[in-house]
């Protein structure tokens, strides 16, 4: 359980932390309450299983990852937890519905959809928090500090 809590004590992961949560969470929120024009918990389900044939268990988890996972990456709580959800939430972004559309994002409508290569920005923040841990004012850093988390044993 230690490694799972302990982080580098830096503003970088900080920043990159902070910076992929703020930018999944609104993607997270359409979703789950239909903030920003999205549609809401039901309505997402039923449209990743009839356009992407995705279960709704798997679409829940998406949903999680992209709200929940947002809001303990800002928080840093569960940093690797958190970005590991993500980095698989991009990878099947990517396999299941940009893929097709190649590289680029539809920066002049030209495109049928959209490019991945947002999905691999994501995926590289992801990676470093997994490895690195949510840096500097995380809730994860503050608990791998406490004496008494250290003493507990099983």
């Amino acid at each position: 359980m230690d490694w799972f809590f302990r982080t580098e004590d830096t503003w970088q992961n900080f920043i990159v932390r902070v910076s992929l949560g703020v930018v999944m969470f609104p993607h997270g929120a359409m979703k789950l309450f239909g903030w920003f024009g999205g549609s809401g918990v039901s309505p997402t389900i039923e449209a990743f299983s009839q356009f992407y044939h995705i279960p709704a268990f798997l679409t829940l988890l998406v949903i999680a990852a992209e709200s929940l996972g947002a809001l303990g990456l800002i928080a840093g709580f569960a940093t690797r937890l958190c970005a590991f959800g993500i980095f698989c939430d991009m990878i099947g972004a990517i396999f299941i519905v940009h893929w097709p559309n190649g590289f680029f994002m539809n920066w002049f409508g030209k495109q049928h959809g959209e490019g991945f290569e947002y999905h691999l920005l994501a995926i590289g923040m992801a990676l470093a928090l997994m490895i690195t841990g949510g840096g500097r004012l995380s809730m994860d850093g503050l608990i791998a500090q406490k004496p008494y988390y250290r003493r507990i044993s099983l």
